[in-house]
């Protein structure tokens, strides 16, 4: 049975107020034997609970009381800087609830991520924000669900019973290939690294449909080292190919950052004798030279988005899942030109 269905079959105080035509509120002071609720209105409460088959959890009403103010958040990958903009968006939406985060990391290990979130809750954090390390199973969804415990997944997904903020990574892919299109641009690589997930996979299918939207040859996806320096030692695999591309896409902004050195180690001028496009166009973006052309994802306001949804998720548990995708913007620099631009 999914986390939907469970919601659905488990009778909530608020189905329990509508059958018996009161407020929520109303339905809750019963419960409480409060004196403030008249007999026919208690009577009435009382006999919807029966008819519907309410059973009133103390434990859970008592943790809804008893909170730690603590939050969880854990991510894959705490040396790429996009997640440190995710995390003080995160920090900030939460600071402003009086409830603090603790952070960890999952080095995009399931079985770490499985211990983070047995201590999390060990520890009695009032919810997670999870950012799902890659090869992550559904069947973790059916878990959180049985420990009752508030999770937002962010930036990457593994069960739509879950509530999720991400980003449209296909129409981000769009706009860099309509970009590069536009300028001329027949032969673009994607470069890729790192394990596949859900934001991986949704990258891959993006830049293929874009590409084949244009006619144009989808096929050349590099997949390159997973460290920065060792992405710069391997630009060559961008001229080992059949055909030369003429514009790179990169799968975020550490790719970026590898394939900028790289490029520059190699002699080329990027703008001139290669188009380079970033994604997620964290803080440094314009530091690099020339300034990164960059798909912008907006971690700052997915990470408070993601705390919104908690908060609200901690507050009502009966609530539906809701999953909120942002859109991309392409901020264009210098680092693009025509394929046949030169000096």
């Amino acid at each position: 049975m999914s986390l939907e269905e469970r919601r659905k079959s488990r009778v909530t105080l608020l189905d329990v107020a509508r059958h018996a035509n009161v407020s929520r509120a109303t339905a809750s002071l019963v419960l409480r034997k409060s004196p403030l609720v008249g007999s026919e209105t208690r009577i009435r409460v009382e006999n919807a609970m029966r008819d519907l088959g309410y059973v009133y959890n103390i434990g859970a009403a008592r943790l809804r009381v008893e909170r730690s103010q603590i939050i969880g958040a854990i991510v894959p990958n705490l040396t790429n800087p996009f997640f440190a903009e995710l995390l003080s968006g995160i920090e900030g939406a939460i600071g402003a609830t009086g409830k603090v985060v603790i952070l960890a990391n999952s080095g995009d290990e399931v079985e770490r991520q499985e211990m983070l979130l047995r201590r999390m809750r060990e520890h009695g954090v009032d919810g997670v924000i999870l950012c799902p390390a890659a090869c992550t199973e559904q069947a973790l969804s059916d878990q959180i669900a049985d420990w009752g415990m508030p999770v937002v997944q962010v930036l990457r997904h593994i069960s739509r019973d879950l509530d999720y903020v991400g980003v449209d990574y296909a129409a981000g892919m769009r706009q860099a290939v309509d970009y590069l299109a536009s300028l001329g641009h027949e032969t673009i690589a994607f470069a890729v690294h790192g394990p596949i997930h859900s934001a991986y996979q949704e990258r891959v299918d993006g830049f293929h449909d874009a590409m084949r939207s244009r006619a144009l040859e989808p096929g050349m996806i590099i997949r390159f080292p997973a460290q920065l320096g060792d992405i710069a030692e391997a630009t060559h695999l961008l001229f080992d190919q059949p055909k030369r591309p003429t514009a790179v896409i990169c799968f975020n902004h550490i790719v970026a950052l590898g394939l900028s050195a790289g490029l520059h180690d190699c002699g080329l001028t990027i703008g001139r004798d290669i188009s380079l496009v970033g994604f997620d166009d964290v803080a440094d973006a314009e530091a690099i030279r020339p300034k990164l052309t960059s798909v912008a994802t907006g971690p700052v306001a997915i990470g408070e988005m993601a705390a919104r949804l908690l908060v609200d998720r901690i507050a009502d548990p009966d609530l539906p899942a809701r999953h909120v995708v942002s859109d991309t913007i392409l901020h264009i620099r210098q680092s693009c030109g025509r394929p046949d631009r030169k000096n």
